[in-house]
């Protein structure tokens, strides 16, 4: 059975908009090997439209990098969550469409190991409605931006675990949590 694993970005005051912005002052050495062994560890990606274009539009012609994250991203199967979206060009991709989370429930009913979630907020909330997310990988950055698109907005409930705590060289702190019933 898969398990469903959320990494997110986000800033002290839990921005999670746009990390090109703000993340690579934060992006060390162990930051950028904690990325690699969480983007290897993963079978398979599960992401929103959004992220899912701005990966495909970038990552495919990236090859042979020296760390393998292109390679496997490229490699990977890839799930992508839309709307509106007809065809998903990059290789081994396919496009979700109806009942979300019906069709994770699917892909976690499926052997393997991790799904990676990377950003797509909305869907993260969506499946947390749903308790899909197995895990929450947090990495805090030590910036403060006061607005923008938060992972928990106003309003959302959620009880969390915490299983691992992990401070970098940079001041990101990795926080590890799963749902706590």
């Amino acid at each position: 059975m898969r398990r469903v694993i959320a990494y997110e970005y986000l800033t002290l005051d839990g921005v999670m908009e746009a990390p090109e912005k703000w993340q690579f002052p934060y992006l060390t050495n162990d930051v950028a090997e904690l990325i690699t062994v969480q983007i290897l560890e993963a079978d398979a990606v599960l992401l929103g439209r959004t992220t899912y274009e701005i990966f495909a539009d970038s990552w495919p012609s990236r090859t042979n990098n020296e760390f393998g994250v292109a390679d496997k991203l490229n490699s990977m199967p890839k799930y992508v969550v839309s709307r509106t979206l007809q065809k998903a060009e990059w290789h081994n991709s396919t496009v979700i469409k109806g009942d979300v989370a019906k069709e994770v429930a699917g892909l976690k009913e499926q052997p393997g190991g991790i799904i990676a979630i990377i950003g797509s907020g909305k869907l993260v909330r969506a499946l947390m409605q749903h308790a899909l997310i197995d895990e929450y990988r947090l990495m805090i950055h030590p910036v403060v931006l006061g607005s923008g698109q938060r992972l928990f907005p106003d309003g959302t409930h959620a009880a969390l675990r915490l299983i691992e705590t992990k401070t970098l060289s940079s001041g990101v702190v990795l926080l590890r949590y799963e749902p706590a019933a």
